[in-house]
């Protein structure tokens, strides 16, 4: 056996004897040994936050540390970590909703002490405090949601601006600087929610698929869905950004919706375009040429392994737009077309049905575009676009992958609704 093998499992067989929790789920243990080993010198630190936590906030305390980055694992002081888990489960004592909510919830999703890969600040006291007037005064969940939206600007004095000291930036960072861009509102907003027993993460993109920038911005857990919602709010799923959220391509990764997690998934959330590990997942030839160089030397430096998870959610986010493309009032002049590609004349399959980008031009202008759906979706599902009745216009249905890239003219109807099959020749 190597060496350095047989070192590490003997460490984690000391650890194993002489570790006990008695009071933590048997599912933690064999996490916590493997935790410790890797805290190096500072395992006494999280030996002591789990020792002196309380019986009721044991598990919180052994969740925070199982999952914990190695970053994290040998920096984070027992100190730091009491006081975050006390303040979380206050918060799951005083509200109701974070009472009601499924351990794995509370979690995953009010527990931890930070969204991404900002500075690890003790904001849980402050922020318990802070809103706790805007959750006190709600009579219920989604109440308390969008009075801390509404507040929270005023109450943190901070703005966005492209100045800020980082994209990551933490929240006392921020109110320091009274200053942050999208990633530091969207953490300032969810440890507001958190703070006060509101489940919320993180959700992003790494790229839109128009390649005019990436975004960050925050989710709610209601009634057990995520619902999205800003810094500067509109209301809940609602926002500037749903049409380029809703136009995600959902074959390519670089332009997928992500939300962040704790608890690894197997997935990093590939929504933060500066993180090291996630430009090694990154194909330089898709991305901006401004872009390029920037990627190039990051995948030249020290490998990271991943330690912010995450899920694909892009197909919610299709869902909503197209949700609110429905529910949009349609001018006089205007039809809603239902758009999807066929590989071939079977259109009565789904087998038939191909992902492709679909950019629709009248005259040299282009109008609008989309992706198609897959053969795996409902048939019942389309690229719906508004177009104007009556008028002409040219679709350009392209797939590199799959070597596609066709041209279609056609005119639409007069109707209120028009199905466009667009089939691809050999």
């Amino acid at each position: 056996m190597n060496k350095s093998y047989l070192f590490v499992f003997l460490l984690l067989f000391a650890w194993a004897c002489k570790t006990n929790y008695p009071d933590i789920p048997h599912q933690y243990h064999t996490l916590l040994n493997s935790a410790l080993v890797k805290a190096g010198d500072n395992a006494p630190e999280l030996e002591r936050a789990l020792a002196e936590s309380t019986k009721e906030q044991k598990e919180g305390m052994a969740f925070l540390i199982s999952y914990m980055p190695k970053r994290d694992l040998t920096t984070l002081s027992a100190d730091f970590l009491l006081e975050n888990v006390d303040y979380a489960y206050q918060a799951r004592a005083k509200y109701s909703w974070c009472a009601a909510l499924p351990d794995s919830i509370f979690l995953n999703e009010v527990l931890p002490y930070a969204n991404v890969s900002e500075n690890r600040d003790e904001w849980r006291k402050d922020f318990y405090e802070r809103f706790a007037s805007y959750a006190e005064n709600s009579d219920n969940m989604v109440e308390a949601i969008m009075s801390i939206a509404h507040n929270i600007k005023d109450e943190v004095d901070v703005e966005y601006n492209t100045k800020r000291s980082r994209v990551d930036i933490s929240p006392l960072q921020a109110m320091k600087e009274h200053m942050a861009t999208c990633t530091g509102l969207s953490i300032l907003l969810t440890d507001a929610y958190r703070a006060v027993g509101i489940p919320s993460r993180l959700a992003g993109t790494a790229m839109w698929t128009n390649y005019k920038g990436n975004h960050t911005w925050s989710e709610v857990w209601i009634d057990g869905e995520w619902q999205f919602i800003e810094y500067y709010p509109d209301t809940l799923n609602q926002s500037w950004f749903v049409a380029d959220a809703g136009k995600a391509d959902p074959d390519n990764m670089l332009h997928w919706i992500y939300a962040a997690s704790y608890k690894p998934t197997g997935m990093p959330y590939y929504a933060a375009v500066d993180a090291p590990y996630i430009m090694q997942a990154v194909d330089p030839n898709k991305l901006p040429e401004q872009m390029r160089s920037r990627v190039e030397r990051m995948k030249d430096e020290e490998k990271l392994e991943p330690y912010i998870w995450g899920h694909n959610v892009t197909e919610r986010y299709i869902d909503i737009y197209q949700e609110s493309i429905k529910n949009s009032k349609l001018n006089e002049d205007e039809l809603m077309a239902n758009i999807v590609v066929f590989a071939n004349e079977d259109t009565s399959v789904s087998e038939s049905r191909l992902s492709c980008r679909v950019d629709v031009f009248e005259g040299d202008k282009t109008i609008n575009f989309g992706y198609s759906p897959r053969k795996t979706d409902d048939m019942n599902q389309f690229l719906q676009l508004k177009l104007k009745k009556e008028s002409n216009y040219r679709f350009v249905v392209s797939n590199p992958e799959k070597q596609i890239n066709q041209e279609f003219e056609l005119s639409t109807e007069s109707t209120l609704t028009q199905d466009i099959q667009l089939i691809l020749t050999n």
